[in-house]
C-alpha cells in the first residue's frame, strides 16, 4: 500500500509517498517560496522552478507537478495534516463535504493554519479524485485530556459559546514517539507514564499516562506553553492590555508580536535557530545565554509539573529538531531530575546520533529508574499509518451484538490482611448476593470509609479477597470524601490516594487504592473474537436511541475467560445519562473511525 501524505503550509508544501507498514518512502517532495518563485525539489533529484501563480493557486501548482511525477505510482489514499480539529475530531477522518465544512468552521481557532490546510485538501481532492482522502488532526490525540486539564478559569457560558478550552497540538508527534519509546522499552504505551518533549521551532510537552494524553503545554492555540522559536509561550495575560495601553499597538499587531517576534527570536535578536543561538552563547553573547537558560528552565518546569500530575514517570522523551539533535538542550533540561529517578549519562547524551537504523537512543545511566530517551519523530509515517488503518478498516468492530450495561455502585475489594484487620483474624466474607461476573459476590460485610472531609458508611465489600486493596468511588463520592481519586483501570492502584477504613473489629489505613474506575467492558476471548477487539483496546459504545441516544467514549476492553459480557459505568454516569442496569449498548468503532459523528461523550 502506498499513501500520499501532504502537509500544506502558507509558503511551503511537503509531501511523501509512504508504505505505512515499512515506512519506506518511494518519493518525497519539498516545495518552498510558494508566494513568489516556487521551487520544487523531489527526492530523485528533480528540481522545478515555476512562476508565481498567486496564493490561491500556489499549492495546486505544486500538487500538479507532484501528480505528474506520480503518474505510474498507484496511490491507495491521501493523508492531510490538519492543525485544528476542535471538539469534533478525536481521530483521523475520511474527508467528505461535511468534514471539509467542519474544518472550515474551525478557522477561527486556527486562522494561520486551517485555511491553508483546507486549501491543500481541496486542491488534492480535485487532482487525486479517484482515491479517498483523510484528515489527521494535531489536536486529536489530546482529546483524552480530562476536563480539569482542558478548562480555563473563565466564565463557563463564554467558553461554551466560543469554543474556548485547551486543545493541545503536535498530537501526531507525541503519540508516535510515545509508542516508539514504549516499543524500545519492551512495553505498551498503556503500561507506562511518559513525558514527551517535542522541541523545534514550535515546542510542546505532553503527559501521556497509560496511553492517554492527560496534559499538554499548548492550549487553545499553539501560543501557550514553552518558549519557542518566535512564540512567547506562557505569559501574564495582563501584559496584553498593558502593551496596548503603553504602546498603542492594536490587537493584530500584538498578536504578530507574540507569535512571530517573540520567543528565542525576541530574546536574542539573532533569530530563532537554536544552533545559531548556542554558537553565540559560547562566544559570550549574554542575550543568547539568557535565552538558552529561559528555554530550558521553562522546559524543566513543565517536566516536573507533569511528573507530579501523573504521580511519577517511567520515561522522558526528547524529539523534534532540537530535541533530537541538541545534546546541550537535553543536558540542560535533564539536569537536576535525579529526584524523579532520571539520571543522565553525559557521555551517551553527547554522542547520541539518531538515524533510520537507530531511531531511539537511551542516554540515561543504567541504574536510572526513569529512562531518558531521544526519539526520531516521523509525523508523515504516523499520518500514513492512520490512513492505512482507515482504508483497511483495521479499527472496525462488529456492531451487531448488544452489550448489557450495569451501573456499578461504590464498593471495595480487600486483601486477606485487610479483612483480618477489619473483621478479625481468619474472618471469611459471607455471600450476600452473587454478581453477574462469575465467582464474584457482594458480601454481607460493609466498611466505613473516612476521608479528609467526610465519612461514608456501609460501603459494600466485594468478594472474594484480592491481591490488592481497591476502593472504587464515583466523582460525587470523591468530592464528598475530599479525595482526589484518579481514573484508573482495575488493579492499577500505584500512586493513588489512600484513606482510613473502619470495620467491626478495628481500623485499617489504606496507603493507596482509591480510584474512580475507568468505564470498561468485561468479555471473554470468544466475545472479543466476535466483536473484533483485543484486551485493553479503547472503544466507543452507543447506548439508547432517539433523544436519549448517546455515546460513551474512552471505554476500556477487559478480556478474560473468567468474565461475562457486560459494560460497567459508575453511578454518576448512569444518573447523568438516565441509564439503568439492564439497558444495552452497541459497540462502535475504536480509535480509527473514519466517520464524523455528532455525539455526547460522557467524560471520565
Amino acid at each position: 500500500m502506498q499513501i500520499l501524505v501532504i502537509n500544506a503550509g502558507s509558503s511551503s508544501v511537503k509531501a511523501a509517498v509512504i508504505d505505512p507498514e515499512t515506512g519506506k518512502r518511494s518519493l518525497e517532495m519539498n516545495a518552498e517560496r510558494l508566494l513568489d518563485a516556487p521551487l520544487i525539489e523531489f527526492s530523485d533529484g528533480t528540481k522545478i522552478e515555476l512562476e508565481s501563480k498567486g496564493p490561491e493557486r500556489a499549492i495546486a501548482v505544486c500538487l500538479e507537478a507532484l501528480k505528474d511525477k506520480l503518474k505510474d505510482t498507484p496511490i491507495a489514499g491521501v493523508g492531510h495534516r490538519v492543525v485544528h480539529g476542535g471538539e469534533d475530531f478525536d481521530r483521523a477522518a475520511r474527508i467528505d463535504e461535511e468534514v471539509e465544512a467542519k474544518i472550515e468552521a474551525l478557522e477561527k481557532l486556527a486562522p494561520l493554519h486551517n485555511p491553508i490546510n483546507l486549501r491543500g485538501i481541496r486542491a488534492a481532492r480535485e487532482l487525486f479524485a479517484d482515491v479517498s482522502h483523510f484528515a489527521v488532526f494535531d489536536t486529536a490525540f489530546h482529546q483524552s485530556m480530562p476536563r480539569r486539564a482542558k478548562t480555563y478559569a473563565l466564565p463557563k457560558d463564554l467558553m461554551a459559546e466560543h469554543g474556548i478550552r485547551r486543545y493541545g497540538f503536535h498530537g501526531t508527534s507525541h503519540k508516535y514517539v510515545a509508542a516508539e519509546a514504549a516499543r524500545y522499552l519492551g512495553a505498551q504505551p498503556k503500561d507506562l507514564r511518559i513525558i514527551t518533549c517535542h522541541l523545534g521551532n514550535g515546542c510542546s510537552v505532553a503527559a501521556i499516562e497509560f496511553g492517554r494524553s492527560v496534559e499538554t503545554s499548548m492550549g487553545m492555540t499553539p501560543l501557550e506553553g514553552l518558549v519557542m522559536g518566535t512564540r512567547s509561550g506562557d505569559l501574564d495575560p495582563g501584559i496584553i492590555p498593558y502593551l496596548h495601553e503603553q504602546t498603542g499597538l492594536p490587537p493584530e499587531e500584538i498578536d504578530e508580536l507574540l507569535n512571530r517576534q517573540s520567543g528565542l527570536k525576541g530574546l536574542t535578536g539573532v533569530g530563532n535557530d537554536m544552533r545559531t543561538i548556542l554558537d553565540e552563547s559560547t562566544k559570550g553573547n549574554a542575550d543568547c545565554q539568557l535565552a538558552v537558560q529561559v528555554f530550558t528552565h521553562r522546559l524543566r518546569k513543565y517536566i516536573g509539573a507533569y511528573a507530579a500530575i501523573m504521580a511519577g514517570v517511567d520515561a522522558i522523551v526528547f524529539t523534534g529538531g532540537i530535541g533530537e539533535n541538541s545534546p546541550i538542550i537535553r543536558h540542560r533540561a535533564s539536569q537536576r531530575l535525579s529526584y524523579l529517578g532520571a539520571i543522565i549519562n553525559e557521555d551517551k547524551n553527547a554522542t547520541t546520533r539518531l538515524s533510520e537504523t537507530a531511531p531511539v537512543v537511551d542516554f540515561s545511566m543504567q541504574h536510572s529508574r526513569v529512562k531518558l530517551l531521544a526519539v526520531k519523530t516521523d509525523e508523515q509515517l504516523a499520518i500514513a499509518r492512520e490512513c492505512g488503518k482507515l482504508i483497511e478498516k483495521a479499527d472496525a468492530v462488529n456492531t451487531l451484538p448488544t452489550i448489557p450495561v450495569a451501573i456499578s455502585a461504590r464498593h471495595i475489594h480487600l486483601r486477606r490482611e485487610t479483612v483480618d484487620a477489619l473483621f478479625g483474624p481468619g474472618y471469611e466474607l459471607k455471600v450476600k448476593k452473587w454478581l453477574s461476573q462469575p465467582g464474584q459476590f457482594a458480601a454481607e460485610e460493609t466498611v466505613t470509609v473516612v476521608g479528609p472531609r467526610n465519612t461514608i458508611e456501609r460501603v459494600r465489600v466485594l468478594g472474594p479477597v484480592r491481591s490488592k486493596d481497591q476502593l472504587e468511588i464515583s466523582r460525587t463520592d470523591e468530592f464528598f470524601l475530599g479525595i482526589d481519586a484518579p481514573v484508573r483501570e482495575s488493579g492499577k492502584v500505584e500512586d493513588t490516594p489512600g484513606c482510613k477504613l473502619i470495620g467491626p473489629a478495628g481500623e485499617f489505613l489504606l496507603e493507596d487504592g482509591v480510584i474512580c474506575a475507568w468505564r470498561h467492558i468485561h468479555m471473554t476471548p470468544e466475545d472479543a473474537a466476535v466483536f473484533g477487539v483485543q484486551d485493553r483496546d479503547i472503544v466507543e459504545v452507543a447506548v439508547g436511541s432517539g433523544e436519549r441516544s448517546l455515546v460513551f467514549g474512552n471505554v476500556l476492553i477487559r478480556v478474560s475467560p473468567k468474565y461475562k459480557l457486560e459494560m460497567h459505568i459508575d453511578t454518576d454516569e448512569g444518573n447523568a445519562a438516565e441509564i439503568n442496569t439492564g439497558e444495552e449498548g452497541v459497540l462502535q468503532e475504536t480509535s480509527g473511525s473514519g466517520t464524523l459523528r455528532k455525539r455526547r461523550v460522557m467524560e471520565a
